[in-house]
């Protein structure tokens, strides 16, 4: 792997740098992706169960907020709950972009990565083409060893950027969806809220009477 990367000359230094920013993206991007930390089981019906009891004091909706990116959008729906179904929906617009772009954090740098490496090693196969032309003029057809050298320089270049951009795009692609998905069911989960706060409450029955 080394003498690839020795062999690709100085247009590898810059598809290197991307590949390391791209491992980094997808693993940070898995870690904070999982679904446990975006959308906690049970939460939705434990906010539905406050909801119902009535217990939605500050102190709830201060620890809701900070439990997950879903709880932060019931939260802010539940802040405005006085105000009318109007209120709740453009609150609730509001802190759902908020979510959605901390969801999608670096993805338009891994996008960028995916789209500019190609080029990148576009840039190195055009810097081996020169070498070996370089060496033509310095030395004729004669040299084997140096046309080879700007050759396998090209092509070096030429397979890195397209082993960087492939991957990639691909995770760019996954994480995009998974993200879609989980806005998808965060709005799922806020307008079954939004439908047991405007149910009407449950009436207890009265007591009966016992015959004498």
């Amino acid at each position: 792997m080394l003498d690839l990367l020795i062999a690709g000359g100085p247009g590898m230094i810059p598809i290197v740098i991307c590949s390391i920013f791209v491992v980094a993206i997808i693993i940070e991007r898995f870690w904070s992706l999982r679904r446990k930390s975006i959308i906690p089981d049970g939460l939705g019906d434990e906010v539905r169960a406050w909801a119902q009891d009535r217990r939605l004091d500050p102190a709830h909706l201060d620890a809701l907020e900070r439990n997950s990116p879903l709880g932060a959008v019931l939260a802010a729906a539940l802040r405005v709950r006085h105000l009318g179904h109007a209120a709740m929906r453009e609150r609730v617009e509001d802190a759902g972009r908020i979510v959605m772009h901390r969801l999608g954090r670096f993805l338009t740098t891994l996008g960028t990565l995916a789209l500019i490496s190609p080029l990148l090693g576009l840039l190195g196969t055009v810097i081996g083409l020169i070498s070996m032309f370089l060496a033509i003029m310095q030395f004729g057809t004669g040299q084997a060893q140096s046309l080879a050298g700007g050759i396998g320089e090209a092509l070096v270049c030429t397979a890195s950027g397209m082993a960087v951009a492939v991957p990639a795009y691909i995770f760019h692609r996954y994480f995009r969806g998974r993200v879609a998905d989980y806005g998808i069911e965060m709005e799922r989960e806020v307008l079954r809220l939004v439908d047991s706060l405007e149910a009407p409450a449950p009436v207890a029955a009265a007591p009966r009477r016992v015959a004498k």
